[in-house]
């Protein structure tokens, strides 16, 4: 398996791992409204996943300007979800991205990607892969100071936890 889909099964585990707090908790914190980085948890879940399915977009051929239209709507119908319904939908996300690497044997491929916010790069796939994993790491974090900020703890999401966690 290569780095970068290890990463990934590591941003899945992550992913999984905080959905399954979320449930433990009261059922209200979820979206409840906060003044912090994201007005609510669901919100930052909700953009992780639009993120995420954005990126698979444009690794499986689709233009970032193409990729990144529906974008709006994702979130809303993210944000509309139950924490079951988002976890399902990433579930359903995971698999589709388990197909492209099954599909896609070489990450180290080049695009040329073009950022409508940053202009024109070429970039490998497996960088795009690590940019999934960074940006939702950086978010579950942001998720992890708002429980806090409700008065509840999070749950540990790191990657040498992911070593220990997935052994067989």
């Amino acid at each position: 398996m290569s780095n970068a889909v290890t990463m990934y099964e590591y941003h899945a585990w992550a992913n999984q791992t905080m959905l399954n707090r979320l449930k433990e908790l009261p059922q209200d914190v979820y979206k409840r409204e906060i003044v912090s980085i994201f007005s609510s948890v669901s919100k930052a879940m909700a953009h992780i996943y639009t993120v995420d399915r954005s990126w698979l977009e444009i690794v499986t051929g689709t233009e970032m300007k193409d990729a990144l239209k529906p974008a709006e709507q994702v979130t809303k119908e993210a944000e509309r979800q139950s924490i079951e319904g988002l976890d399902a939908m990433f579930a359903a996300l995971s698999e589709r991205y388990r197909v492209f690497f099954r599909q896609q044997a070489d990450l180290e491929k080049a695009i040329v990607l073009d950022n409508p916010y940053a202009g024109i790069r070429e970039t490998r796939l497996s960088e795009i892969v690590m940019q999934v994993v960074n940006h939702g790491t950086y978010h579950r974090g942001n998720i992890s100071a708002m429980l806090c900020q409700m008065g509840h703890a999070s749950v540990m999401t790191e990657y040498a936890l992911f070593w220990y966690q997935n052994r067989a």
